[in-house]
């Protein structure tokens, strides 16, 4: 009988999750407690506490607030305590778009992409509940094949999490009808999280991407990949069949790796720039790295998202007094 390990058991000596065993766990709710509440302690004092998508409004300070969050040069015109009040400390909306085409269902160091992309997923919600943010949830192939509202309440996560338990069964990755079809779905504006390989037609890629901003929305892109699909390091000759288009294809790696990690790079490039020039947050992740780190880069996002929202503000007050 295969022991399972606890969440803490899948640590490194550096204190960062192991995926490989924390895959190990059956429960995806809690692979992300463990990942969350590990986080959370290695963190004595969060610097993450009230990051927000959009400024909304000052109300008056309290007692029990943080007074990082007095605005100053408010008390100094009006000589009362006022803290800036962010849209998402109350009600954000986050939508957790993943990709469930088949080419996710790939995995050399025993676990999938989808499996990966999953655990990311239920990391990022489970996070997010703890807030007390809305989640909501849309898998897709070339269409959406489930949808779940944002909703923030315990059965809700549950049943959230069993619901990215399920492992990819869709066809090819065509990000551009369900993207469409969502843009169309949210008139509140709000964050969208999508996780995908992005294994799909670098042509149309930007301006799929492009109905996910278009609407206001903030975006955040993990792209997920394979150690293998990133160094493609095979060492004999092989037939490799494509999982969307079932098509075989005889290779030989040494010979082919060069122009394969030429076309590889140039995809990855255009993903990047399609997401910086759409103001979309991007972060590639091989399917071997820790779950913190995906965390981590998601609040660092959220931060720097919080201040350039700060910025502005400040600089839209200043304009008004002069």
């Amino acid at each position: 009988m295969t022991e399972v390990p606890t969440p803490s058991e899948s640590r490194t000596t550096s204190g960062m999750i192991d995926p490989a065993a924390l895959m190990k766990i059956r429960s995806m709710e809690l692979r992300a407690k463990g990942v969350v509440q590990g986080f959370l302690r290695g963190i004595h004092r969060s610097p993450y506490h009230g990051f927000s998508a959009e400024f909304t409004e000052y109300r008056q300070y309290s007692a029990g607030d943080d007074p990082r969050y007095v605005d100053w040069r408010v008390y100094a015109r009006s000589d009362r305590f006022y803290i800036k009040k962010f849209e998402d400390e109350t009600n954000l909306r986050c939508h957790l778009l993943i990709d469930h085409s088949r080419s996710m269902g790939y995995g050399s160091i025993g676990y999938t992409k989808g499996q990966y992309a999953g655990t990311l997923a239920a990391t990022l919600a489970y996070f997010l509940f703890r807030q007390g943010d809305a989640v909501g949830l849309a898998t897709f192939d070339d269409r959406i094949t489930q949808y779940m509202p944002p909703r923030n309440r315990p059965s809700y996560l549950r049943r959230l999490m069993a619901a990215l338990e399920a492992d990819p069964q869709g066809r090819a990755t065509d990000l551009g009808p369900p993207l469409q079809r969502l843009a169309r779905m949210l008139t509140k504006r709000g964050l969208i999280v999508l996780v995908s390989d992005l294994l799909t037609s670098i042509d149309w890629l930007e301006s799929d991407l492009g109905y996910l901003s278009a609407g206001g929305h903030d975006v955040v892109v993990f792209q997920v990949l394979d150690p293998a699909e990133l160094n493609f390091d095979f060492d004999a000759p092989a037939l490799f069949r494509d999982l969307e288009s079932g098509r075989d294809m005889y290779v030989d790696p040494p010979a082919a790796q060069k122009g394969y990690k030429r076309m590889l790079e140039a995809h990855l490039d255009k993903a990047r720039t399609a997401c910086r020039r759409l103001g979309i947050d991007y972060h590639l992740f091989a399917t071997d790295r820790s779950f913190d780190l995906a965390l981590l880069e998601f609040l660092q996002d959220r931060m720097r998202r919080h201040k350039q929202q700060v910025r502005r503000m400040r600089s839209a007050t200043a304009g008004r007094r002069t």
